[in-house]
């Protein structure tokens, strides 16, 4: 940001600051410390306590991955930002109803950062950040400037699964821990019905994630996917594990291998292809390489697509998967 655009940032804080001291000693309010404190919840963060408002109304969700949670906990959010970097921004068919009846906005989002006065032009009560990757890396990087703006929470690393982010989410922050508790009561019911109604692919498998230029990744056996699916008895390769690798990024769940690597690695009797943030390729295009034509998996003809939102699915995309797996495997 330029130094006249953090000039006016920080003018705009300053004004909203002034703001907010002259509303929390309003009538309104009750003017006492005791109706202060049953307005807002403190939370512990990875990055310390924050109070937040016990009934948000303008929430921004700095995390497209994060957004779904909210509106399972019938949180309004205000706005949230494209799934990809300089990208246009489009709503989740998993929550995209919910999304045009609270008015969600995209924000501007680039592969330098957020967009700090925008995001300060909606005068958020509370912003909603981290997740898995490169949006909990730029919220970091700016944690005190949101703070600044409005209470901002952020989803750590350590959460690194859609059981672990929804706890969080619906428990500490918004004091809705039954909501949870009743998805993952469905989930678990239905992970139960897919076990059994399914065939696995012979194992173990192996997964592949790939970027629209064409980098490969396997996937971290011990985490995320291929452990959601090791519930329904589709064992995990350790791939990771027994390979000498190192997690690229920030997210922890994925290491990347090149052409040469992933011809030597892969050679399991199964393997999941998927792209990256997009349907950036298939099996049918891989078995024009001559490198994964060769392998075992596209061989026997068990090497199989699946969608791209799948590798870091939230709770509603992880259920869709499961009728994916159903119908692929029954």
């Amino acid at each position: 940001m330029s130094a006249p655009a953090r000039l006016l940032a920080f003018a705009l804080v300053t004004a909203l600051a002034l703001t907010g001291c002259s509303a929390s000693s309003s009538p309104s309010d009750g003017g006492d410390k005791g109706s202060a404190a049953a307005k807002t919840r403190t939370v512990t963060t990875d990055y310390g306590t924050v109070k937040v408002p016990t009934a948000p109304q303008r929430v921004v969700v700095l995390n497209h991955a994060l957004a779904g949670y909210l509106y399972d906990l019938d949180v309004p959010v205000r706005a949230t930002i494209p799934e990809d970097a300089d990208g246009k921004g489009e709503f989740s068919p998993y929550w995209e109803k919910e999304a045009k009846e609270d008015g969600t906005t995209f924000l501007p989002w680039s592969v330098d950062g957020f967009d700090l006065e925008a995001i300060l032009a909606l005068k958020p009560d509370l912003i909603v950040g981290g997740g898995i990757g490169f949006p909990l890396f730029q919220a970091e990087k700016v944690y005190d400037d949101l703070s600044g703006i409005a209470p901002t929470v952020l989803v750590g690393k350590k959460l690194g699964d859609w059981r672990s982010q929804f706890s969080f989410l619906a428990d500490d922050v918004f004091g809705k821990a039954d909501v949870y508790k009743e998805h993952v009561a469905a989930y678990d019911k239905r992970i139960a019905e897919v076990k059994a109604s399914i065939t696995p692919p012979p194992g173990p498998v192996s997964y592949l994630t790939f970027t629209g230029d064409g980098t490969a990744f396997g996937l971290v056996e011990s985490v995320g996917l291929p452990n959601e699916l090791k519930k329904v008895g589709i064992e995990p390769a350790p791939v990771f594990a027994d390979g000498g690798f190192k997690v690229y990024g920030q997210g922890g769940d994925m290491f990347e291998l090149s052409t040469e690597k992933a011809g030597q690695t892969v050679t399991q009797p199964s393997v999941f292809v998927m792209g990256f943030n997009a349907d950036t390729t298939d099996v049918a295009t891989l078995k024009k390489n001559p490198v994964y034509s060769a392998l075992p998996a596209f061989k026997t003809d068990h090497a199989y697509d699946l969608p791209y939102w799948v590798l870091r699915g939230d709770y509603d995309e992880s259920m869709a998967l499961l009728d994916i797996i159903e119908k692929k495997f029954s």
